[in-house]
């Protein structure tokens, strides 16, 4: 029998479980399978090894493993298959699938579009829009999130879009920030590109308010992604790419490409 598990990041704030979790089970109804189940990698519960559980006791036999993570890291390469093979060698008789994060695509594009419209400020050939990531060491991270800048700026004939990052890897956002004083652009709009609320979306509110009133510039700073209705369709795309990847009974732990 077909199963799905979800695994979600996880954090320490209630409120961004809860988001992530009300996210799951809105796809969950989208999908055609008895079973499914989510779980989070770290910080919350139910744990990976816990969704994986109550899969194999409603008599799951495959088990498609889907992460709900933004770009393909070291979450995504590492830290989730190194669970799943430590879950086949206990479950030998379960067939896992494992597949990609939500990565690049265009409808994401529509999104970063709606949190400016959300503000209320024009958008225009004066404006300049920063992506702001989490990061990463891997320079995937790096190279999708300029991807998914340049299919923005290129739908929406933006005049200019920049990427930067708040941890292990360059740019880094108040370093962007801070450059971008010296820019010619009349309006600065900021959008984070996180998936939940937490330490890392108050850290940007506290560097836009050090500069929002410095200068000549507008700095606008937009909701962070959260769980728009759109990654639902990317979502569903993902568990409908481990649905027909091929992968004959007893493979173990199967991996698609995750770029």
């Amino acid at each position: 029998m077909e199963a799905v598990l979800y695994i979600c990041h996880g954090s320490r704030m209630k409120k961004a479980c809860e988001e992530a979790r009300a996210f799951v089970e809105a796809c969950m109804e989208r999908v055609p399978l008895p079973i499914q189940e989510f779980s989070f990698l770290e910080l919350a519960e139910p744990a990976i090894e816990q969704g994986f559980r109550r899969c194999v006791e409603q008599g799951a036999t495959k088990i498609y493993a889907v992460p709900v993570l933004l770009l393909t890291a070291a979450h995504a390469k590492h830290d989730i298959p190194e669970v799943l093979t430590k879950l086949h060698t206990q479950y030998p008789h379960v067939d896992i699938v494992y597949g990609r994060p939500f990565g690049v695509h265009e409808s994401i594009s529509d999104i970063l579009y709606e949190r400016i419209l959300e503000t209320k400020v024009s958008l225009d050939q004066d404006s300049l829009v920063l992506l702001v990531g989490r990061g990463s060491s891997d320079p995937d991270v790096k190279r999708d999130l300029g991807d998914i800048a340049s299919l923005f700026k290129k739908k929406y004939q933006l005049k200019r879009v920049e990427i930067c990052f708040l941890t292990a890897a360059d740019p880094i956002f108040e370093d962007v920030l801070e450059e971008v004083k010296g820019f010619s652009y009349s309006k600065v709009f900021i959008i984070p590109y996180l998936l939940f609320t937490g330490l890392l979306m108050k850290r940007i509110e506290k560097a836009v308010r050090t500069v929002e009133n410095e200068g000549h510039q507008q700095f606008i700073l937009t909701h962070y992604l959260e769980y728009h209705p759109h990654l639902q369709d990317v979502l569903i795309k993902r568990v409908e790419e481990l649905m027909h990847f091929p992968s004959g009974e007893g493979d173990g732990l199967t991996c698609i490409p995750l770029c």
